[in-house]
């Protein structure tokens, strides 16, 4: 077939769903000739999941590239600073068990060998704090920016803290009324497909046949095009990273004024580990754990008492329990129809990659959008490809955390460090990174999803060891010059930055000054 591809119809609303159609209406949608029409269809049944409440810095470029201010996003989804995620208690719980993965890459990375001078002669302090001032600056309250500078700017690098339920409501009113994205509220019922097996139109009870040349998927969990229509497979990861359940809190701060966290605090317990985030007017807690490693009363306990332990104010509420299957499609494209988000897969909230891989799609969508019908199979093969080894390369990342760990007072985490439960791709790096540091041979694509410097800071943080050569002298030189350059830039940014609290108060009442 060599049909044009003019009609795109987005399956879904919610941050998945309104982000994927703004990302496209941005730049492709519009009143020229070859604009292309992009319709959502949004159940008015259908709640938002609502718990992502977090990004990677990749956010602050998708916001500005579809329109959206950053004073938009902190005034009107309760936003905050995320300067990156800080782990409690993952190596073996004791005192002094606390590392930073911060989002700002190491000072000098990738010209000195920043990983190699420190395990030489790196000292007292963890790797992260030797070679990025950035958690000094989230263990003092600090914001990333100061108050004179423009929207998505930053002396560090950040994302977001964000309540997900205000920013999909947000993204809906940018995109019908800025972008033009035609919204249709509708009870879909079935799909309507051409002779070859293509989806030709949604069946909605209220507005009729919808029909497009490109379908979305945005339809959560339930995967209702690619999953129940083409029945593309499902697959599971439970083997390799355990948790497929969740519970979830909103409480206030004790002090509304007091100091206001900017990472996601990951607490690690017996029966799985919490988030802990910030926003300006409330805490988002949540405990993550496996099905079948512990049952819900004791999640329930533990999540309890972590809000107890940290000074949360004693409220009624009743956690919001998630249940998920950790896995992704066999395939994200199939015929005229791709999957986004939800759809796509799940695996678990650490390190906050679910909105990060509906920018990716939504990003490679927009970028590699087919003309027609014919190239479309070329573009599904690609796409196929790319996200297959992003999830597989998060998979890795994820997994890390846990066979790093030294924590005995569970069989979740005993399990976890089995060489069985560990994917191949992984139990090969770990026996390379046994003699060296991770580096950027190691990942080769060119919008790796972590790139090496995370990795570093994962496997130092936790202690990780590996038996390298020492560095010649004018090698270790350079990396000590990089790292006594961190300790310098750190003693003026704890000067000379505001709280995070402070700055946020200061953008809420006086808004930000123009790029």
């Amino acid at each position: 077939m060599t049909t044009g591809v003019r009609r795109i119809v987005v399956l879904g609303g919610g941050s998945a769903g309104w982000l994927t159609a703004a990302t496209l209406a941005a730049e492709l949608g519009g009143d020229a000739p070859d604009a292309l029409q992009i319709t959502l269809i949004e159940s008015p049944d259908v709640p938002a999941i609502g718990v992502g409440e977090g990004t990677w810095p990749t956010m602050r470029a998708t916001l500005h590239r579809i329109g959206l201010s950053e004073l938009d996003l902190i005034r009107e989804c309760d936003a905050s600073f995320k300067q990156g995620s800080c782990f409690d208690g993952w190596l073996h719980g004791g005192a002094g068990d606390r590392y930073y993965h911060p989002f700002t890459l190491p000072h000098g990375n990738g010209d000195v060998d920043l990983a190699g001078a420190w395990l030489q002669v790196g000292g007292e302090q963890s790797f992260a704090e030797a070679v990025s001032p950035q958690p000094h600056l989230c263990s003092a309250h600090l914001a990333p920016k100061q108050t004179t500078t423009p929207d998505f700017g930053g002396v560090m690098n950040y994302g977001y803290h964000f309540d997900a339920v205000k920013l999909g409501h947000l993204l809906r009113r940018h995109a019908i009324q800025v972008l033009g994205v035609r919204h249709v509220v509708a009870h879909f019922t079935a799909v309507r497909s051409h002779d070859n097996g293509d989806i030709a139109a949604l069946m909605t009870r209220e507005h009729g046949d919808l029909e497009g040349d490109l379908f979305i998927d945005c339809s959560g969990m339930s995967c209702l095009l690619l999953g129940q229509h083409y029945g593309v497979g499902f697959r599971s990861e439970k083997g390799v990273l355990f948790n497929d359940s969740a519970m979830a809190v909103q409480v206030p701060h004790a002090d509304v004024q007091g100091p206001l966290a900017c990472a996601t605090i990951a607490t690690a317990h017996a029966q799985g580990w919490t988030w802990d985030i910030g926003l300006p007017t409330r805490r988002g807690v949540g405990l993550v754990y496996s099905s079948s490693h512990t049952d819900d009363a004791a999640a329930e306990r533990a999540l309890l008492a972590h809000l107890q332990c940290t000074g949360a104010p004693d409220v009624d509420t009743t956690p919001r329990r998630i249940r998920f299957i950790p896995g992704y499609r066999e395939q994200f494209w199939h015929r005229n129809c791709v999957a986004v988000g939800l759809a796509a897969g799940f695996i678990e909230p650490l390190e906050a990659s679910a909105l990060a891989l509906v920018e990716l799609s939504a990003a490679m969508i927009r970028d590699d959008m087919p003309a027609t019908r014919a190239d479309m199979d070329v573009v599904a093969r690609r796409f196929n490809e790319a996200f297959a080894y992003r999830w597989a390369r998060i998979i890795d990342f994820l997994k890390l955390h846990y066979v790093l760990s030294r924590r005995d007072d569970a069989d979740y985490w005993r399990e976890h460090r089995s060489a069985s439960t560990q994917p191949e791709s992984l139990r090969e790096l770990l026996q390379l990174w046994a003699h060296r540091a991770p580096s950027r041979n190691d990942f080769y694509r060119a919008e790796e999803v972590f790139p090496a410097a995370s990795y570093q800071y994962v496997l130092h943080g936790m202690q990780f060891r590996p038996a390298s050569r020492p560095l010649r002298a004018d090698r270790l030189a350079a990396a000590q010059s990089c790292m006594k350059d961190v300790t310098t830039i750190t003693r003026r940014l704890l000067g000379g930055l505001p709280r995070h609290r402070d700055l946020l108060q200061h953008i809420h009442a006086h808004g930000v000054p123009a790029a």
